[in-house]
């Protein structure tokens, strides 16, 4: 009994809640993406570095805070620092939209032609990324770094295994509930979430019931960029910032939306913990795992581990491949917001 009580632990340290919390991560962006395809119909390259430019305004307003001696105690000081990541990152959005964006969408451009101009602002935001905050690892979280330790788990329970539950994945799985649920109340309760809704459904119908364009446009970019920051930060906390890998992010949380479903905000947030445990699972050594509950004349001599971590994003793209060949509307049907 102690033994398979020790796996459980090794599994739930190595896999189950960084699974979770990673899930919660790629949820949070892929609702992002799947809320601009939904409303205004394309696919938008530029979100994995619009998280990025989120998490580079939330950092350096941190930084700002710490200097003036601001913190947060025991939580990150970047908690303090979100809203104000996330009205820069809205004032971005908005003014891209009017730069750019809006020109094509009068002149009712096809969607392959966003997509394409998205490209663009992606390498010109990856670019002001790389330039303003460097190109190399960031760590900006302080406060308390456990909730629990392995060391205080093991001496509590006895067990050989200890369990570590860091205070940025509890952070991230308590925030992105919080969002989560804001997201939809604002959607299924409030005039402008039924408003997009609508203009979702029918751009036409929705343009005659009086209807603005421009405001719902403009409320979606506003939510897009709180989704981003937040999903944005919330990694940097989990992991570390390095503006290249938000790059690289943006594959695993395509592959979340379209997998849920493109344009359906419950199938992005099922995509991103399909896909988080589906790298994790894939990628774990499982032999801390199988020592404890195969025999000891049994017990693998390597890692047992089907694909290294440096594959992960190979992960995504195999189940990407997957779905498109085999169920492309995604496991929950895609749909309109």
């Amino acid at each position: 009994m102690t033994d398979f009580l020790n796996a459980i632990v090794a599994l739930s340290n190595f896999v189950l809640i960084p699974g979770a919390a990673y899930g919660a991560q790629l949820a949070l962006g892929a609702l992002g993406v799947t809320l601009i395809y939904g409303i205004l119909r394309f696919s938008n390259f530029a979100h994995g570095d619009t998280m990025a430019f989120g998490t580079m305004a939330t950092i350096l307003v941190t930084w700002g805070l710490q200097s003036i001696g601001i913190s947060f105690g025991f939580l990150p000081t970047a908690l303090i620092a979100l809203p104000i990541g996330i009205a820069i990152t809205g004032l971005l959005l908005l003014g891209t939209d009017r730069a750019i964006y809006r020109f094509y969408r009068k002149q009712k451009a096809a969607p392959v032609v966003l997509v394409i101009v998205s490209i663009g602002v992606m390498f010109v935001m990856n670019g002001l990324v790389r330039f303003i905050i460097g190109v190399g690892d960031v760590n900006f979280a302080d406060g308390a770094r456990f909730v629990i330790n392995a060391r205080e788990f093991k001496e509590m329970t006895g067990l050989d295994e200890g369990l570590a539950l860091r205070s940025t994945t509890l952070i991230t799985l308590v925030t992105a509930a919080i969002a989560v649920a804001l997201l939809f109340w604002f959607l299924n309760k409030t005039r402008t979430g039924k408003s997009m809704r609508a203009f979702s459904d029918n751009e036409d119908l929705a343009l005659l019931s009086g209807i603005n364009p421009e405001r719902v446009v403009a409320v979606t970019w506003l939510i897009v960029a709180a989704l981003a920051t937040t999903a944005g930060v919330l990694y940097g906390l989990d992991k570390s910032f390095k503006a290249f890998t938000y790059f690289q992010l943006l594959l695993p949380i395509f592959a979340a939306a379209i997998v849920g479903g493109l344009g359906n905000p419950l199938g992005a947030i099922a995509g991103g913990f399909v896909i988080a445990f589906s790298e994790v699972l894939i990628t774990y050594a499982w032999k801390k795992v199988l020592v404890y509950l195969m025999p000891e004349n049994l017990e693998p001599s390597g890692l047992v581990q089907l694909l290294s971590t440096d594959y992960k994003f190979a992960v995504s793209f195999a189940i990407l491949i997957i779905v498109l060949l085999f169920k492309p509307t995604g496991l929950f049907k895609g749909q309109s917001v």
